[in-house]
């Protein structure tokens, strides 16, 4: 009896633990596993921008609010709009007309994306739910007049997949904010009045899986009250068990505070990160939102997505993939064909993807390149090009009198033979079928 109260006496206080306000104790907070085991995402980039659809999502900052403004952004108002045209102008013909979630959600899930974060709210300020705090800037009030965020959020779910939240945390052209930068970010009336009531809100009402913060490099996290919001995220919320972070959260702390790492967009590390990291791009490479004048030719193509794809895995991040829609709600046909692509090819070579590990050799390009993951016993190795011959030598694994050698996709054994003592084996390949994405995996088992 005795002993139960020690362990009871232990165990209370554990369970009861809180996260402080402050990084050191926030930084400490594992990970929910989710996250990690899910590797795949969809980026979703869509609001006001996605009208004009020229030039990028920054098209507004690019047009008015940095000095000087960018010629193409005036040239392109003045050829194509009345004088006096505004950029709430915009917004009443964000009709979203043909968006269905339903839809959306079944290509999301075709892709083999495991969760789907679409901007609630991007730097333009306009939130894609009826925020009260932003009254007649959102897509309740004005334009689709629907709550975008809530009905994709529950045909997303409705299929399995967790769903998260981009948010940014400072606004271009709110008054609140420039008076609070006037000052040197010694007030914070923005913060107060607007962009912590509708955080709260925002994951009170829709409670996301994922928060994915940004616009936060022009101020220190200590003017967002960063660190209050992520203890009360972790500590009291909702989800405050599932809840996953990302690291922008004021100035300096990306790729130092917070949940997982994204560092920069499309950060690319040259070796295996310690912390737990986010590869975000874009199948446009000039642009997060959608762009009208898109040219095939500035697009990712497949090869280079799942090429992508793997590279991240192998050093242990995860990979969110973003498209742009159209502002009538539709996925550009050139964005669902690749998507679906990647979900073909995750359908034979998922097994060395999901809940994977990287493994102790992340690569080598002795035949052809090759990128290493693993999962409990199992190695995979994943060929990003077609081998000249049907031999493959790979140095990195070392075999056993047990090792076996499959191609997935396929369940017979394939011939090896080692090529040391010290390690290494030359694999004899069949002929390789069409793969989506030109990348073939084969699975080693009994490796040392």
């Amino acid at each position: 009896m005795l002993a139960l109260w020690f362990l009871l006496g232990f165990l209370v206080p554990h369970t009861a633990a809180r996260y402080t306000a402050d990084w050191a104790s926030l930084d400490a907070r594992p990970l929910p596993p989710w996250y990690d085991q899910a590797k795949v995402g969809i980026f979703v980039h869509w609001g006001v921008f996605s009208v004009p659809g020229f030039d990028s999502e920054w098209f507004w900052w690019h047009w008015q609010g940095q000095q000087p403004p960018d010629q193409k952004c005036v040239s392109y108002m003045s050829k194509n709009y009345p004088p006096g045209f505004s950029y709430p102008e915009f917004a009443p013909q964000f009709h979203a007309q043909f968006f269905n979630p339903g839809d959306w959600a079944d290509i999301f899930k075709a892709s083999g994306a495991k969760y789907v974060v679409l901007t609630a709210k991007h730097h333009e300020g306009f939130t894609n739910w009826g925020s009260p705090n932003s009254w007649n800037w959102n897509s309740v009030d004005t334009g689709p007049h629907r709550d975008l965020v809530g009905d994709l959020g529950e045909a997303v779910r409705n299929r399995s997949l967790h769903y998260g939240l981009y948010n940014s945390l400072y606004e271009w052209f709110n008054p609140l904010y420039r008076t609070d930068k006037k000052n040197g970010f010694k007030t914070q009336e923005f913060v107060k009045h607007k962009l912590l009531p509708e955080l709260y809100n925002m994951v009170v009402r829709y409670r996301p899986d994922l928060i994915w913060s940004d616009g936060d490099w022009d101020a220190p996290d200590t003017y967002w009250n960063s660190t209050e919001f992520l203890a009360w995220l972790y500590n009291d919320s909702p989800v405050k068990d599932t809840i996953v972070t990302n690291d922008r959260w004021g100035a300096g702390c990306a790729c130092k505070h917070g949940g997982y790492y994204n560092c920069v967009d499309k950060y690319t590390p040259g070796q295996l990160p310690k912390h737990k990291w986010e590869k975000c791009t874009s199948v446009d490479t000039l642009s997060w939102g959608y762009r009208r004048n898109m040219k095939m030719s500035q697009l990712m193509d497949l090869p280079s997505i799942i090429e992508d794809l793997v590279r991240t895995v192998a050093l242990g991040g995860n990979y969110l993939l973003n498209v742009g829609p159209t502002p009538d709600g539709m996925i550009p046909a050139v964005f669902e064909e690749r998507l679906r692509g990647v979900g073909a090819w995750l359908q034979i070579n998922g097994e060395a993807v999901y809940a994977s590990k990287p493994w102790r050799v992340q690569t080598e390009n002795t035949t052809v390149p090759v990128w290493y993951t693993s999962k409990g016993t199992s190695v995979y190795a994943i060929m990003i090009t077609k081998p000249p011959k049907l031999t493959l030598l790979l140095l990195g694994p070392k075999t056993s009198a047990v090792t076996k050698v499959t191609l997935l996709g396929n369940p017979k054994p394939l011939p090896w033979s080692p090529v040391s003592p010290g390690g290494g084996l030359t694999v004899l390949l069949p002929e390789l079928p069409y793969a989506p994405g030109q990348a073939w995996t084969l699975k080693l088992d009994g490796i040392l």
